[in-house]
């Protein structure tokens, strides 16, 4: 094969996939249409326009933004389809860590698309058992090249040094040249040079042994032809004229015979000394640099093993965030009948966020009463009459049902339970389900010094105060006005996670009662019940709760001294507030419960606050 020629993934060309002239996969049909994606627990569930192509599933956010690239897309390789147990809309599609949840417009389209997905990762597998997998194959180099153990790592370093040169240097540099103080690096180089020099000496004093180990076979050799030709008394003499053996049984000229011509055995004996020693002196040098940078090495050890817990435990701590991410992000943990959080997770995950909104609330609190609003008051008398639009009738009952039964005293009543007492201020709760739903009736007293029943009503019932003390509202808007002291007006709460977000329509009137006798106070109040509307239908985004709710204020007036005019410091609210509230939906009791025993103390506290720093210095509303 050449240069340039190249192999596909699998080694075959039956695994190219066909495609056709515009790239599609031939044999799979391609599927697109609008899903509704759970986005995140703020957004919840929003349509997008997915597309199913090429065993890829992306969306877009419109079908019309497909020119702009997709936002998302998922090889459905290795997905997981899995139809919901409950929800006979929704599939959830899985690819490792990464989780979209869809749902189609009926389970049909459910059908159709799970089919669609799952035909797509078949033909995809199938094709790639039929191509196979195939291995690349690595070649690794021989040891002959590796550098290490071979004749030619000896030559590459290929010192021009001879042998009688280097036995004449190392006598002189084997102790001067290896002063302490060389870098590590430096004494590396001295021990491959020494490698290299101590491996030609090996090599010929090898030749040495090997030329006495060929002369002395020859010399036995020859002896065993003398014992055995012992009819000639006369020594036997070599071609060359040397005596092997004689009768003194001198040695030297055998041991002349024996050595190898050019080669001196003393001055290489010598060398290989030399070199021995230098090479012992370079690793007791590169022992002592070594030890004295232990320190320094350990301490960077130290200081890595450090940094690497350090990691580990960011690591462990972003793993366990995200699983807590993933574990309460998904729609099978919000609020639903078939919800996997507990009781005690619901809470804590509302609690963390109400305490989240007060933090923001705080920040923007003295904004808020700094803005300067005025809207107009209508003269007393618009709030005694009792109307003539078509909610008449029904605000007129329940205007009276609130003076008879809202303004009886709880003390001697066993049913209501007192659950918060802060100064003037008490709260009471009677506890009652219905199918499972908390519809507990709350009743809360309390007492303001400076303002009266007027002005709290003013500031309760007028839209344009709203947004002031109301933190929990997203957004509000008046459906109809029916007349100068009532409205129909809807409203989306903030979702607080995992709860389902609420929405309400109600009619908020207002009225002035008189009193049947002269000694006592007028009675001012404003009452917020849920009716029907065609322009505020419910939405499957909210779950509409269901109210009545009461605010009912009286004035006390305490005579000034002498003649002085009354004055803030003479008049006192008396508040009375009620509400039944019908929260719909499948949150847990015990959360109702303990949220509205938390908010409504703090509601009542912060309105009347509101209504104190408003009216401050300004004539007094009757």
């Amino acid at each position: 094969m050449s240069d340039n020629q190249s192999w596909n993934s699998s080694g075959s060309e039956e695994d190219v996939e066909p495609r056709d002239e515009s790239g599609h996969l031939i044999g799979i049909v391609d599927l697109s249409g609008v899903l509704s994606k759970w986005t995140n627990y703020i957004h919840g569930w929003q349509d997008r326009w997915v597309v199913l192509k090429n065993n890829t599933l992306s969306y877009y956010k419109s079908q019309d933004e497909t020119e702009y690239g997709c936002r998302g897309s998922l090889c459905l390789s290795k997905a997981v389809i899995t139809p919901h147990e409950f929800d006979e809309c929704r599939l959830d599609i899985t690819v490792n860590d990464s989780v979209w949840y869809l749902r189609a417009a009926d389970p049909e389209h459910r059908r159709q698309w799970i089919d669609s997905v799952e035909l797509h990762r078949s033909i995809k597998e199938g094709r790639r058992e039929k191509g196979g997998i195939q291995g690349t194959i690595f070649i690794s180099p021989p040891l002959a090249d590796s550098g290490y153990g071979s004749e030619s790592s000896l030559r590459r370093h290929g010192s021009m040094l001879s042998l009688t040169s280097a036995t004449s240097g190392f006598s002189a540099t084997s102790t001067s040249s290896f002063k302490k103080g060389h870098s590590l690096k430096e004494k590396l180089a001295e021990m491959e040079t020494f490698r290299d020099i101590l491996c030609r000496q090996v090599d010929t004093l090898q030749k040495y042994f090997d030329g006495c180990s060929d002369a002395v076979s020859k010399d036995e050799l020859q002896r065993d032809k003398i014992v055995e030709d012992d009819e000639d008394d006369f020594p036997n003499t070599r071609t060359d004229g040397e005596f092997l053996h004689n009768n003194n049984g001198s040695k030297e000229k055998l041991f002349q015979a024996l050595s190898p011509k050019g080669i001196d055995f003393k001055g290489e004996a010598i060398t290989f000394k030399a070199t021995t020693a230098g090479i012992l002196a370079t690793l007791s040098h590169c022992i002592d640099l070594m030890v004295k940078r232990e320190d320094s090495w350990q301490k960077r050890l130290d200081k890595e093993m450090e940094k690497r817990r350090r990691i580990e435990e960011g690591y462990k701590s972003a793993l366990n965030e995200l699983k807590i991410k993933s574990h309460f992000g998904g729609p099978d943990y919000e609020e639903g009948p078939n919800s996997l959080i507990n009781e005690d997770e619901f809470f804590d995950a509302v609690e963390a966020a109400l305490d989240r909104q007060d933090k923001i609330e705080e920040q923007s609190h003295t904004e808020k009463t700094r803005m300067q609003r005025s809207s107009p008051v209508p003269p007393g008398d618009v709030y005694s009459t009792i109307g003539t639009h078509r909610f008449a009738n029904k605000v007129e009952e329940m205007v009276q049902n609130h003076m008879t039964y809202s303004l009886q005293d709880v003390g001697g009543d066993a049913n209501w339970q007192l659950v918060v007492e802060e100064g003037e201020m008490k709260v009471y709760r009677r506890e009652v389900e219905e199918n499972g739903i908390v519809l507990d009736p709350l009743k809360a007293t309390h007492s303001v010094k400076g303002v009266t029943g007027h002005e709290v009503c003013h500031y309760f019932w007028d839209t344009a105060y709203r947004n002031d003390w109301e933190t929990t509202i997203e957004n509000f808007n008046v459906v109809e006005n029916l007349s100068e002291n009532a409205a129909i007006v809807y409203q989306t709460h903030k979702r607080v996670w995992p709860a389902s977000q609420r929405d309400v329509l109600y009619l908020s009137a207002m009225r002035k009662i008189m009193a049947n006798n002269e000694n006592d106070p007028d009675t001012w109040l404003v009452c917020n019940f849920s009716v029907d509307h065609d322009d505020a239908q419910p939405s499957n985004k909210c779950v509409r709760a269901k109210i009545n709710i009461g605010m009912i204020c009286q004035t006390l007036v305490s005579p000034p001294e002498g003649d002085k005019e009354i004055s803030r410091d003479n008049i006192m609210c008396k508040i009375t507030y009620v509400a039944n509230v019908n929260p719909g939906g499948w949150a847990p009791a015990s959360v109702l419960r303990a949220v509205a025993k938390r908010e409504y103390p703090k509601f009542l506290k912060r309105f009347t606050a509101y209504v104190q720093e408003k009216t401050a210095g300004k004539p007094i509303l009757f």
